[in-house]
C-alpha cells in the first residue's frame, strides 16, 4: 500500500490534474494507492475571506462564492468528458449552495465561530476530491471515495483539536477493508469531533492527512507530491544556488520545518515516524525527478549540515532583573503564564547569571504575550526585582540543522564566524539538546544576507560569491572592470570565486542592478543609469545588504573617501586606489582602521604607494614579523620618474607632462605630481603604517615648480611651463653635467619625512631607474647593511588596476 498526497498547485487547474492521474496511473501498478488531495490552489485563501467579509456584514462574500462555483465548474468542463459532465456539475453546484448557506448564517449572526470556520474552509478539500474521483472513474480506474470526516477523529478540547489516533486508525481500517478497491481517493485537511462536527487540521494539515493515512495502513511509502522537488538546503527564495536534499532523516526534517521550511507541514512527520514509514518528497511537475527521502537514517555523503532554515516574524520577550538571581521557579510560571494563553514557545536561552531569561514566540502572540506576563509577574515588577517584560519584534531565527553536527566540534564557531564576517549581529543563540541544531536571532533586515552566508559557508562545494559596487569608471576603473571579465572563468575554476558587480558609479552617472551588472555592456548601461549621488549610492548599497560585499574606489574624489566610515559600519570591505582618505588627518586614519577591525570588514589601500607593486604589504608583513622600521628611501612618483626619464632638454618640459598625462601616469591635474603633493600622500601613509602619527604638513617638500604654475586652469599651467623652459633646461644641465640624473625622492628617518628634487649618481639604486619604475629601500633590524628593495612600475592604469584586483583578491580569502 503506497499514500500519495497532492498539494494545492497540483490540483490547480486540468492540466495539473492531468499530471496528478498520470502519476496516479504510474503508481497502480506497484499496488494499491490512496490519494489524498488539498484544495485547488487559492481556494482555501479566498474561503478564508469569504468568511470575514460574511462576519463583518460584507456581502463581498457571494462574489467570491460565486468565483469559486465558476472555477470549479470550468475545471469540471475541462476535465470531464461531455457526456459525464452533468452529473457533477450538479453535486459541485450542490456544494457551493451549502457554502454558500453557511456564510449567510454568519452573515446573519455577524460572528464566525470555530466550528463555522472549519465547515466554510472544508469544502476547497470536497470539491477537489469530489472532482478528481469522477474523473478517475471515468477512465475507467477501479477507485472508491472516502469521507475523511468519516474516518479521522479529533477531540474537541481546545482551539487546537489533537487527533484521536486509536479511533482514527480504526476508523480507516474498518473502512478499507469494507470498501474494497484499488484506489481511494480522500479529502484531506478535514476531520470530525466526537459531535461528528466538521473540523479541520491546520494549514498544511492535507500532509497531516497522508501521514496519518499511511500510519493507519501501515504503508510501504507516503509520497507528497507539490511543485518543488523536495527539501532544500536553504529557501530557494534567498538562496539561488541551493539544491535538493537527497535524503535526510525524520529528525532532521522536523527541525527544518520547526524554522519555517515550507515544503512539509511539522505534525506530518509523527505518525510516519512513530511507524518507521518512508516519506519521500516529489514534483507533480517534474515527476522523474528523485525529491528528497525522509526516514529514519539518512546516508550522508560527508555533509555535516543537512539544510538551513529560517523563520521571521520572530518577537524576543525577555524577562530579566536581579530578583530572579538563585530563585526557583521563574522560568516555570513564564512558561505556564504563557501555556495558558496558547502562545507557542520557538526559542529559549538564559544567562548562565539566571539574571534574565528571553523566549522567541511569533509577533502574532507579542500584545498577549506581554499583557500576560506582566499581569503574571505584576508583584516582581512593583518591587523592582525585575523589570517589566521587554518585548524587541522585527527579528527571525535562522538554525542550522544536521544529525553530525553533535559528533563535530567547531560547527558553532563556523557559523558565528562567518555571520561576524558579514557584520550580522546575533541578538540570542540556542542549540537543542540533542546537538541537531544550531539557532541565532539576528535582525530581519539580515535575514537572506544571513541565510546565503551560511550556505556559502556550509554548502560550498561551489564557489564563493563575491559582491562589488564600483566608484571610478576612469582609465583605472575601466581596466580593473575588464580583468574581472579577462579573469572571471579563472577566478571560477582555480580560486572558486565567482565575481558579481552589483553597482557602478562615476561622476556623472550611477547604476546598481540585483543580478549584476554585464561585464561586457557596463558602459552603455551605466550611460543610461541614474545621476550620481554619493548619499544614493549608499543608499542602495545598504539596502542590498549582500554578504562578501566590497566597495572599490578608483577615484581620487575627498567625497568618496568621506563615505569609508559608512561602508565599514555596515561591514562592507574597502578597496581604496583613492589615496585621500589614509592621507587625511591622522585621526582619520586611525578612524578608518580602527572601524575595519571592529566591524570585520577589510580595508586595503596597496595601490596607495607603488601602485601594483607589493610596498605596503611588504611594510606590513616586516612589522608584524617583529622587525623596526629605521628608514625609508623611495622614489614614489612613476609619473615625475616618466618625466624626469624623458626630458633631455631637447623637447619642451611642458611637452613632457603632457605626455604623461595624455599616458594616464599623472593625477587628472599633473599639478598634484609637479608640486609633490601625491608623493607627500604616499610617504606619509607608508610612515603611519610604521607606526608614526604623522601629518601631511609634517612632511617637509622643496618644490621646483614655478610659483605661477600653480594658479589657473590647466590651459595656463601649460603655458607657464613654457615660459620657465630655461629654467628646466639650466636644472637640467647641471645635473647632466656632473653624470647624475634627476630623481624626486621621499625620505622617512628619525620620524621625519621629506620629499624633493635630489640628484643622484650612478651608486644610487635609483639612479638606473627607468620609465614610470617606482623604488622603495627598506632599512630595518633584519635589512640594516643592505636594504630590502622593491623596484617595478609604478604608474599606470594597467599595474594600478592589477593592484585593486589583488587587494580584492585577498579580501575575497577572507569573507
Amino acid at each position: 500500500m503506497q499514500v500519495l498526497k497532492f498539494g494545492g498547485s497540483s490540483m490547480a487547474d486540468a492540466n495539473s490534474i492531468n499530471k496528478v492521474i498520470a502519476v496516479i496511473q504510474k503508481k497502480q501498478n506497484q499496488g494499491k494507492i490512496i490519494v489524498v488531495v488539498s484544495a485547488m490552489s487559492g481556494v482555501t485563501d479566498k474561503l478564508i475571506q469569504s468568511g470575514m467579509h460574511a462576519s463583518n456584514g460584507n456581502e463581498e462574500y457571494r462574489n467570491i462564492i460565486s468565483d469559486m462555483e465558476l472555477k470549479h465548474l470550468t475545471l469540471v468542463r475541462s476535465l470531464m468528458p461531455v457526456t459525464e459532465q452533468s452529473s457533477l456539475l450538479s453535486r459541485v453546484k450542490q456544494l457551493i449552495n451549502e457554502l454558500e448557506s453557511v456564510c449567510d448564517g454568519v452573515f446573519i449572526l455577524r460572528e464566525l465561530s470555530i466550528s463555522a470556520r472549519d465547515r466554510i474552509l472544508a469544502f476547497g478539500e470536497l470539491l477537489s476530491s469530489l472532482i478528481l474521483t469522477e474523473k478517475l472513474k471515468t477512465m475507467n480506474f477501479e477507485v472508491q471515495y472516502l469521507d475523511s470526516r468519516n474516518l479521522i477523529k479529533t477531540k474537541a478540547s481546545s482551539s487546537f483539536p489533537s487527533v484521536d489516533i486509536p479511533e482514527t486508525y480504526n476508523r480507516i481500517n474498518s473502512s478499507m477493508k469494507y470498501y474494497n478497491s484499488k484506489i481511494w481517493v480522500a479529502p484531506g485537511f478535514i476531520a470530525s469531533n466526537e459531535f461528528n462536527r466538521t473540523t479541520t487540521l491546520g494549514r498544511g494539515g492535507s500532509d497531516f492527512s497522508a501521514a496519518l493515512y499511511a500510519a493507519a495502513v501501515n504503508a510501504q511509502m507516503l509520497e507528497i507530491w507539490s511543485d518543488a522537488s523536495g527539501l532544500m538546503t536553504a529557501d530557494p527564495r534567498l538562496v539561488s544556488n541551493a539544491r535538493t536534499i537527497a535524503a535526510i532523516s525524520y529528525h532532521e526534517a522536523m527541525e527544518l520545518s520547526h524554522f519555517g521550511a515550507k515544503i512539509i507541514y511539522p505534525p506530518t512527520l509523527q505518525p510516519v515516524m512513530t511507524n518507521q514509514i518512508p516519506l519521500r518528497i516529489l514534483n507533480t511537475f517534474d515527476p522523474e525527478h528523485p525529491g528528497t527521502l525522509i526516514q529514519l537514517t539518512a546516508e550522508s555523503k560527508g555533509e555535516l549540515i543537512k539544510g538551513i532554515s529560517c523563520l521571521s516574524n520572530i518577537t524576543m520577550l525577555t524577562m530579566e532583573g536581579s530578583g530572579m538571581i538563585g530563585i526557583p521557579g521563574f522560568s516555570a510560571r513564564l512558561f505556564q503564564s504563557l501555556a495558558d494563553a496558547d502562545i507557542n514557545v520557538i526559542l529559549i536561552t538564559q544567562s548562565s547569571s539566571e539574571h534574565s531569561i528571553s523566549v522567541a514566540i511569533s509577533d502574532d502572540d507579542t500584545a498577549i504575550a506581554v499583557k500576560k506576563l506582566n499581569s503574571t509577574f505584576q508583584k516582581e515588577i512593583s518591587d523592582h526585582s525585575i523589570e517589566p517584560i521587554k518585548a524587541e519584534s522585527d527579528l527571525s531565527i535562522v538554525a542550522l540543522v544536521g544529525d553530525k553536527m553533535k559528533s563535530h566540534p567547531g560547527i558553532s564557531g563556523r557559523m558565528f564566524a562567518a555571520l561576524g564576517r558579514n557584520g550580522i549581529n546575533i541578538r540570542a543563540i540556542a542549540q537543542g539538546s540533542s546537538e541537531k541544531n544550531i539557532s541565532a536571532v539576528v535582525a530581519t533586515g539580515n535575514v537572506r544576507k544571513a541565510v546565503n552566508t551560511l550556505h556559502e559557508a556550509f554548502f560550498n562545494d561551489d564557489y564563493k560569491q563575491i559582491n562589488l559596487f564600483i566608484a571610478g569608471t576612469g582609465n583605472v576603473g575601466a581596466r580593473f572592470i575588464d580583468l574581472i571579465r579577462e579573469q572571471y572563468h579563472y577566478l571560477r575554476k582555480h580560486l572558486r570565486l565567482q565575481v558579481r558587480i552589483l553597482g557602478i558609479a562615476n561622476s556623472r552617472k550611477m547604476i546598481v542592478q540585483d543580478e549584476g551588472i554585464s561585464l561586457n555592456s557596463w558602459k552603455a548601461e551605466l550611460e543610461k543609469g541614474t545621476p550620481m549621488n554619493i548619499a544614493d549610492y549608499l543608499k542602495e548599497i545598504e539596502s542590498r545588504n549582500v554578504r562578501n560585499c566590497i566597495f572599490i574606489d578608483n577615484t581620487a574624489s575627498r567625497e568618496i573617501a568621506s563615505v569609508y566610515p559608512d561602508l565599514l559600519r555596515r561591514s562592507v570591505s574597502v578597496v581604496a586606489c583613492n589615496k585621500i582618505g589614509c592621507s587625511s588627518d591622522f585621526q582619520y586614519y586611525q578612524l578608518l582602521r580602527s572601524l575595519a577591525d571592529e566591524y570585520n570588514a577589510r580595508f586595503l589601500f596597496g595601490t596607495n604607494v607603488g601602485a601594483g607593486l607589493p610596498v605596503i604589504s611588504t611594510l606590513n608583513d616586516l612589522i608584524r614579523s617583529g622587525d623596526v622600521i629605521h628608514s625609508i628611501e623611495a622614489v614614489l612618483s612613476g609619473s615625475l620618474n616618466f618625466i624626469f626619464n624623458r626630458y633631455n632638454a631637447t623637447i619642451p618640459f611642458a611637452d613632457v607632462v603632457k605626455m604623461a598625462a595624455e599616458y594616464g601616469l599623472t593625477e587628472p591635474d599633473p599639478r598634484s605630481d609637479l608640486k609633490g603633493l601625491d608623493v607627500k600622500r604616499k610617504i606619509l601613509i607608508l610612515s603611519r603604517e610604521s607606526g608614526y602619527p604623522l601629518e601631511l604638513e609634517d612632511i617637509s617638500c622643496e618644490s621646483f615648480l614655478p610659483d605661477d604654475c600653480l594658479n589657473g586652469d590647466l590651459d595656463n599651467f601649460y603655458y607657464r611651463l613654457r615660459k620657465h623652459e630655461p629654467e628646466f633646461q639650466k636644472l637640467y644641465q647641471s645635473v647632466f653635467s656632473k653624470g647624475k640624473k634627476l630623481r624626486y625622492v621621499a625620505k622617512l628617518e628619525n620620524g621625519k619625512a621629506s620629499v624633493g628634487l635630489t640628484a643622484v649618481d650612478n651608486s644610487h639604486e635609483a639612479f638606473s631607474l627607468q620609465g614610470k619604475d617606482n623604488i622603495v629601500l627598506f632599512y630595518t633590524n633584519r635589512y640594516s647593511e643592505q636594504p630590502l628593495v622593491i623596484k617595478g612600475a609604478g604608474a599606470g592604469a594597467d599595474v594600478t588596476a592589477s593592484g585593486v584586483f589583488g587587494d580584492m583578491v585577498k579580501i575575497a580569502g577572507k569573507v
